[in-house]
């Protein structure tokens, strides 16, 4: 992925396969702010785990800052979930998820997936939509979390 001098703020977009601690940080940091992890522990090697385990793990960038994120699982040969979209909050409404998502549907579908499913957290349903996805009829996305 490269820079995009049509984006509203230069932006970097790369996949991320081994992060610094720095790097480590800035990704809790955008959990955090997302309401993701509220309770979970600040364990940089979960990160880690988190990031080679997944299919792909996008980051957006502005310098050194990681300021956007996303990752897709997959088993690499059925199919994939995209997951972990987010943004700052400082820079959100720029465009930045948007291209974000679209990388990582373009990395799948180089590595021949074409099935990509997603959970859509109400309210964006819209977003996701304009991006091509569409509501699985007849689907009810499930839970369940043993603590």
């Amino acid at each position: 992925m490269t820079n995009h001098t049509n984006d509203p703020v230069p932006v970097k977009y790369t996949f991320l396969v081994s992060p610094t601690p720095a790097q480590i940080d800035q990704i809790i940091d955008l959990y955090r702010m997302a309401g993701w992890w509220e309770d979970e522990i600040d364990d940089p090697a979960q990160i880690g785990r988190l990031i080679s385990g997944s299919h792909c793990f996008a980051i957006a960038t502005i310098k050194e800052n990681i300021i956007g994120m996303g990752r897709a699982i997959s088993d690499g040969v059925s199919d994939a979930y995209i997951q972990d979209i987010t943004v700052n909050e400082s820079f959100r409404r720029q465009g930045i998820a948007s291209r974000i998502t679209q990388e990582l549907v373009k990395k799948l579908h180089k590595d021949g997936l074409y099935w990509i499913g997603l959970i859509a957290e109400r309210g964006t349903q819209e977003f996701y939509i304009r991006l091509g996805f569409k509501t699985m009829e007849n689907s009810t996305p499930m839970l369940r979390r043993d603590t």
